[in-house]
């Protein structure tokens, strides 16, 4: 019995000791938890402002590349002018250039021509190289081949429309022909 008596003491005890410490165990449950919601909370916003800040940059960028590229349907549209400034200066003949009224035209008529030019030049419209240049499938459209025994397999040798660049873009391919191996 005293055993008993004792075992029961010893269990009173450790009943007190618990309920003792049972509000502590539940604060610092509490806390715990707490401090878990905090650290969610706060990964969260971090999570926030940096997807606010990606699409800042991003938001930027295409503002930039819209004003940069803003003028492209323009453009396009002016090199069928430049085309045919060009092709009405080909078709000039040397007779016509010695007359002193048609060489006042004509002068008039390259002076566009070439304004025209600095105003691409100044929006960073430039013109592709061709003849002797490899064929280059980003920025040549090849429109049909030559045989040659002068010039290497893929080479251009001819000019049929020029192709322009508008700073890193393509504004139109240039029409060429191609070399290839003579029959």
């Amino acid at each position: 019995m005293i055993e008993d008596e004792q075992l029961h003491e010893q269990a009173e005890e450790l009943r007190r000791e618990t309920a003792e410490d049972a509000p502590e165990l539940a604060e610092h449950d509490r806390v715990a938890e707490l401090e878990k919601q905090l650290e969610e909370a706060s990964s969260k916003a971090l999570y926030a402002a940096a997807e606010t800040q990606n699409v800042r940059r991003r938001l930027e960028a295409e503002k930039q590349q819209a004003s940069a590229y803003a003028a492209t349907a323009f453009a396009r549209d002016m090199l069928a002018i430049k085309d045919n400034l060009d092709r009405a200066l080909d078709a000039v003949t040397q007779d016509l250039r010695a007359d002193k009224v048609a060489s006042q035209f004509l002068a008039g008529i390259e002076a566009t021509s070439r304004e025209l030019e600095a105003v691409f030049g100044r929006q960073g419209i430039t013109r592709i190289p061709t003849v002797g240049e490899a064929l280059d499938p980003h920025r040549h459209q090849a429109m049909m081949e030559v045989p040659s025994a002068d010039a290497e397999p893929g080479t251009i040798v001819q000019e049929m429309q020029a192709g322009y660049m508008m700073k890193d873009r393509l504004l139109r391919p240039a029409l060429v022909a191609v070399a290839k191996k003579p029959d």
